[in-house]
C-alpha cells in the first residue's frame, strides 16, 4: 500500500529527497505525473492526459505523498525512506489504499518505464 504522512508534519522535507518517486510535495504545491518518472502521458479515468501538466495539491498544510506514484520504495529500497528518514514518524502506511508487493513493483514499472 501508499504510505501517507499524518497531520504531526512538522514540515522538515527530509521525505521529499529520499523519495525515488517523487511522490512527496510540500503543502500547496502542485504535483505533475512526469517528475521524477519516465512518463509522457497517463491514464487517468478514462482520459489521456499529458504527463507534465500540473495536479492540484492533496493539502495546503503538510508535505503529501501521491498515492499513485508511491511504491513504498519497493523495487528501491528494502523499507520506505520517507519512514526511515522521517523524525516524527509521520509517514505511515495508507490504510485506505492496500497494494501487494506485485502490484507496488508493477507500479515502479509503470513510472519508470520498465513496462
Amino acid at each position: 500500500m501508499a504510505l501517507r504522512i499524518t497531520d504531526a508534519c512538522i514540515n522538515c522535507g527530509a521525505c521529499a529527497v529520499e523519495c525515488p518517486n517523487t511522490a512527496i510535495y510540500e503543502g500547496g504545491t502542485n504535483w505533475q505525473w512526469a517528475e521524477g518518472t519516465q512518463l509522457k502521458r497517463v491514464k487517468v479515468k478514462g482520459e489521456v492526459l499529458d504527463a507534465a501538466i500540473p495536479q492540484a495539491p492533496y493539502t495546503d498544510d503538510t508535505f503529501y505523498i501521491v498515492t499513485d506514484k508511491c511504491t513504498e520504495c519497493v523495487g528501491f529500497h528494502e523499507e520506505p525512506q520517507c519512514a526511515a528518514v522521517c523524525p516524527v514518524d509521520c509517514c505511515v502506511l495508507d490504510l485506505d489504499h492496500p497494494e501487494t508487493k506485485e502490484a507496488l513493483l508493477e507500479k515502479k514499472k509503470f513510472l519508470h518505464g520498465e513496462c
